[in-house]
């Protein structure tokens, strides 16, 4: 009888505080053993010359959920989770959406039946909450976070999304007294609506012109205001997709004075600019592809993000996840009588190709270490969101949650090569070196060399601490 299921040899192993050969032996889906040799396995895999790394867990992102009359998002569960896989990822956390007038705990049942059987690797969901009743305030979310459900989003803008400052301190306030985490999207809503009337009247209505409407003073008010919220309640916040030096700055200043003030930044904001929504040579709508908010911003914010993931202001780097179809009438495309920007949905898709990205700007160009990669994509994900111990590094005792790395390949991002349900992705023909060649989850290899092995039903939906 063998002593292990599995055993990955030859490999190096990096978590986020080390790099070091050793042999990793898996049995009932666990890491049972890491050693300079492991023998007696059922299998064998061979990782000679290879990165051996903890699953990505990719904490942001959106998947099967409402947005808008007519439009539909372009990923269920089987899709995203197959893609998340593809790209190295062995978690990801979605968002159970709460409409205005409904139910909290309703949204959220329905949403977790539609993961129930429907997942590749595994799922554990967040919550967004629009209406904060008296009713949801006192007993929904109260009993959600005893539940598992840890961890939810509020908006600062958006007209179905956008809560008041006198609701942003009340929900702070549950969270401060449950022990959730709150995350907050940060773009002022009043100075968004004004922007897009003024562009508007002056016929400036091309997806270009929704970067201008969100400058990033309106992302670093919202910012400011959020943070100074947190510090009235005394929760700990974590502030999502930080798109430049404006808002980063905020955040660092919150960080060195001691408050409990995270953050977390995207693949677009350190490889996309503003200049990529303008209208490609015979289609005046191209820009839409990149429609996402906060929109990317300039060059020189790249810089400022990096300085800011190596200085630690940035805790987590997610994808923000939220794809629709280009081609056709419900997604990208706006309808006849609606030709402006502002009716574009907002979202691009990213979860298979954010570790790439980030591995291949931050590690192969010597930006960032392997290390802070592992942190940045994994440990730090699994620490915040109640997931450590068990995911997020490779230990004896954690889920055998493991992507396997050619630090050395070249790759050309392009459609024809993702499983994401979108129709295009906004990175065609961008170059990565650094590619994930095998991706195994709970001790099964769910993905290798971009084929996809895995049934959709492998993948469990998580309850958290």
């Amino acid at each position: 009888m063998s002593t292990y299921d599995l055993a990955i040899r030859g490999g190096t192993l990096a978590t986020a505080s080390d790099v070091f050969r050793a042999d990793i032996g898996i049995r009932d889906g666990k890491i049972a053993a890491i050693a300079d040799a492991v023998t007696g396995a059922a299998e064998e895999v061979d990782a000679t010359g290879l990165l051996v790394l903890p699953g990505g867990i990719d904490s942001h992102v959106h998947i099967a959920q409402p947005s808008g009359d007519g439009i539909v998002m372009a990923d269920d569960f089987a899709s995203a989770t197959g893609a998340a896989a593809a790209g190295g990822n062995t978690l990801i956390m979605p968002f159970a959406l709460q409409a205005r007038g409904t139910s909290l705990r309703a949204a959220v049942d329905a949403y977790r039946a539609q993961a129930e059987g429907n997942c590749v690797i595994d799922t554990a969901i967040h919550l967004i909450i629009s209406d904060p009743t008296p009713e949801v305030l006192g007993q929904e979310l109260p009993a959600l976070i005893k539940d598992g459900y840890t961890s939810f989003k509020v908006f600062m803008t958006y007209d179905d999304l956008v809560l008041s400052d006198r609701e942003l301190l009340e929900v702070f306030e549950v969270a401060r007294r449950e022990g959730a985490l709150v995350m907050v999207h940060a773009e002022g809503y009043d100075s968004i609506r004004y922007m897009t009337d003024r562009l508007e009247r002056a016929g400036n209505t091309a997806p270009y012109y929704h970067a201008k409407s969100r400058p990033q003073l309106v992302e670093r008010e919202a910012t400011h205001r959020a943070i100074s919220h947190g510090e009235l309640v005394d929760v700990p916040i974590m502030i999502v997709h930080v798109s430049g030096r404006e808002p980063m700055e905020q955040i660092r200043w919150a960080q060195t004075r001691g408050l409990n003030v995270m953050a977390e930044t995207c693949p677009q904001y350190i490889s996309l600019t503003e200049e990529d929504l303008r209208a490609a040579q015979g289609d005046d709508m191209a820009g839409a592809k990149y429609v996402c908010s906060p929109p990317p911003r300039g060059t020189e914010d790249h810089e400022a993000i990096w300085e800011g993931i190596r200085t630690g202001v940035f805790q987590t780097f997610s994808s923000d996840h939220c794809p629709f179809r280009y081609e056709g009438t419900d997604g990208k495309q706006v309808p006849r009588g609606r030709s402006s920007f502002r009716w574009v949905p907002n979202g691009i898709p990213g979860v298979e190709t954010r570790l790439p990205i980030l591995f291949s700007e931050g590690v192969s160009k010597g930006r960032i270490t392997l290390q802070k990669f592992v942190e940045l994509t994994a440990t730090n994900h699994a620490r915040i969101y109640g997931l450590y111990p068990g995911k997020g590094a490779l230990a004896v005792g954690f889920d055998a949650d493991i992507a396997l790395w050619d630090p050395e390949r070249r790759e050309t991002i392009r459609q024809d090569i993702l499983h994401h349900g979108a129709d295009y992705t906004p990175w065609e023909g961008f170059k990565v070196t650094g590619w994930p060649v095998m991706t195994i989850a709970r001790g099964a290899v769910v993905c290798k060399d971009g084929t996809l092995l895995a049934e959709p039903g492998q993948g469990k939906v998580l309850a958290r601490q």
